[in-house]
């Protein structure tokens, strides 16, 4: 193979179909090397729902040219019944998307200018599917690189988080009713477009149904979690995320179970590739992922396996919900757990946190509307969805502090809350979250975890409590790495609601702590770690050429109704209106989240998120829009969906869907 600086220019390959066995025709783009033909190479796939046309482009602009000038063939695939594809979607992670996959990198492997070793790269939907073809052990598939991805299904996806219903269940199947309502384009798929919109249209799945239909952990949210049997991965897999995003706790557990080569890079990233993604540092990632493939797709040799865990220590900072740089320092650590991490355990009364035990009880009742500070499941760090400070959420919690800390410490994996306690209602929640109290009053979230106590012992078989009886209660909080400054206190809030992280209990309930067993198991590092050295600045290919016609706005707001102490939040996030140079694709999409509830009537929370897009070029314009309302009673959830396609001015479809779906312990 020709070394770097002798490879020639990239070439790209707009569009091109891949044929499946049963006809389906997949749309994708390729980029490679010049000579590839002659010089065959590795194909690196990465392969998704979201539109390889109008959607990844700009990421992709950066992304994949960089590494086809290096000696790799690069394809976007979009999966069946999205984008420029064929077909129909019926679910995220089905069998036959894994098994079109499959066929995908068969198709790849025998090409002329594939060398036969083909790798996946991808983040969040291309992460999960990345893993979950990998366990179905396609011969050509031959590496791994998973960003922001996870092993559970069910514990740990946008769905449910310890057994409690997660609000953005609803949204994320509301923006699949967005990304999936919207047509091909005519300059490729010719004048069957409209023909293959309406039938997608007509046959569109409403995602939320099969989410919210599954409240337990069942056969549906066990298949494609690869948690269920890690050693049906045979190849090596590369795991990336940050702490900013919802999905850094999968990369610890894959780390201590995986049977391959295996090494992991967190940084304090949102949900984004880390050569472009806030909070910074941004980072040589694509550099990375250059010594990764050469490694295991050309078999050269590079120091890419010498570091097994590269972190990012988050030193302390003040909150606020939008941060371009987190401060902090880079560290190495060859095992996790560290192997100079103990467990301090701290003990909560009297608003206090401190290292005796203690006696007496604590009661917590708090209103429904506490949690408004809590920022997005996952951050796209695009706009204001971070933690904000959380005095408000504190000043309704049962919180307890430690003293001022007499010298620095850092706290390095998962904090653990076990308490007894007891419930005056047989359904209940339990958050508590782990705070950096700041010398000026001001107060960051370290890390948070939430339990659905129905849930306490099983999410397969959760039961309700029997009212007046004691249990003992374990809950395990997002791994984290922080260091905080002396001066500085830790707080351990406590709270029996969540809103509008999680969806609300049905009745308010109180939950009575006996603190003589109540305990805060804090993983405190002895030093930072070997000093991992910065991975540098980051490098791309160029910028995709666009001109943005109208600017993007995106927004967060609280409001409080002074009158009745309802809460309502709005986020607001408006990607603005914008045109493709190369194909002359004229785009935009917005998206509304409103979310409301009752300071002490859980039963008046409400959730509802809109989705409007717009897609043409000259006299071709088409739009879509898409609405889901959600609310419930104490044995239904109601939901309310409707989808509407429009070409120029003219509806030409519209569909709605009405569900009643039977709460089950949720």
């Amino acid at each position: 193979m020709n070394e770097i600086n002798e490879i020639p220019e990239v070439i790209e390959i707009e569009n091109t179909w891949i044929t499946l066995s049963d006809g389906c025709r997949l749309a994708a783009r390729i980029w490679m090397p010049e000579n590839a033909e002659n010089h065959p190479v590795p194909a690196i796939l990465e392969y998704l729902p979201y539109r390889k046309r109008d959607g990844t482009t700009e990421r992709d602009a950066l992304t994949h040219p960089y590494m086809a000038a290096r000696g790799y063939a690069c394809i976007r695939v979009d999966m069946r019944g999205n984008g420029d594809s064929d077909g129909l979607m019926e679910d995220e992670y089905t069998r036959q998307e894994q098994d079109d996959a499959v066929e995908v990198i068969q198709w790849l492997a025998g090409q002329s200018w594939c060398s036969g070793k083909v790798g996946m790269i991808g983040i969040s939907w291309g992460g999960f599917n990345g893993l979950q073809v990998a366990a179905l052990q396609p011969g050509a598939l031959k590496a791994v690189i998973s960003i922001c991805s996870t092993d559970d299904r069910y514990a740990d996806d946008i769905h449910y988080m310890g057994g409690c219903l997660l609000n953005y269940n609803l949204g994320w199947a509301t923006t699949m009713l967005g990304y999936s309502s919207r047509p091909p384009d005519p300059a490729l798929v010719g004048d069957s477009w409209r023909k293959t919109w309406m039938n997608r249209l007509e046959n569109l799945p409403f995602l939320i149904k099969p989410w919210l239909e599954h409240q337990h952990r069942d056969a549906y949210w066990k298949h494609g979690s690869i948690c269920e049997n890690y050693s049906d991965i045979k190849v090596p897999v590369y795991l990336v995320g940050g702490w900013a995003d919802g999905y850094s706790n999968t990369i610890f557990r894959m780390l201590e179970n995986l049977e391959v080569p295996v090494k992991a890079l967190i940084g304090p990233w949102a949900h984004k590739y880390p050569h472009f993604a806030k909070p910074g540092p941004a980072v040589g990632f694509l550099r990375e992922c250059l010594k990764f493939w050469d490694h295991w797709l050309k078999e050269k040799p590079t120091d890419v396996m010498d570091e097994k865990v590269k972190l990012y220590i988050q030193d302390s900072h003040a909150p606020k919900s939008s941060h371009t740089h987190m401060p902090g320092q880079w560290t190495v650590r060859e095992t996790w757990p560290p192997e100079d991490v103990e467990a301090k355990v701290l003990y909560p009364g009297n608003g206090a946190l401190g290292t005796d035990p203690v006696s007496g009880v604590a009661t917590l009742s708090t209103p429904q509307t506490l949690g408004s500070r809590g920022g997005r499941w996952f951050s796209f760090g695009t706009g204001p969805d971070l933690p904000a400070d959380q005095r408000p959420d504190d000043a309704e919690a049962l919180v307890f502090d430690t003293p001022e800390l007499e010298a620095g410490t850092l706290i390095m994996g998962a904090p653990v809350l076990n308490c007894r306690l007891r419930s005056d209602k047989p359904l209940g929640i339990l958050a508590a979250r782990l705070n950096d109290v700041r010398p000026d009053g001001s107060v960051t979230r370290i890390s948070y975890g939430v339990v659905n106590l129905t849930h306490r012992e099983s999410h397969e078989d959760p039961r309700p409590l029997e009212t007046g009886r004691d249990y003992d209660i374990r809950l395990k909080l997002n791994e984290i790495a922080w260091a905080l400054k002396p001066g500085h206190k830790i707080r351990l809030s406590l709270s029996n609601s969540y809103w509008p992280l999680v969806w609300p209990s049905p009745e308010a309930g109180e939950l009575t702590l006996d603190l003589s067993r109540t305990s805060l198991e804090l993983p405190l590092a002895g030093r930072a770690g070997e000093p991992g050295a910065s991975l540098g600045k980051p490098e791309s290919a160029g910028e995709l050429e666009q001109v943005q016609v109208r600017p993007s706005r995106l927004g967060w707001s609280v409001e409080e109704n002074m009158g009745t102490g309802a809460v309502t939040t709005r986020i607001l996030d408006d990607y603005g209106d914008r045109i493709i140079s190369g194909h002359g694709l004229r785009t935009a999409y917005r998206a509304e989240e409103i979310w409301s509830a009752g300071r002490d009537d859980p039963l008046s929370a409400r959730g509802s998120m809109s989705v409007e897009t717009r897609t043409g070029r000259g006299e071709w314009q088409v739009s879509t829009s898409a609405d889901t309302r959600m609310r419930a009673d104490r044995d239904f959830f109601y939901v309310h969906g409707r989808v509407r396609a429009m070409e120029g001015e003219s509806e030409v479809f519209s569909r709605s869907w009405d569900l009643k779906i039977p709460r089950n312990l949720v």
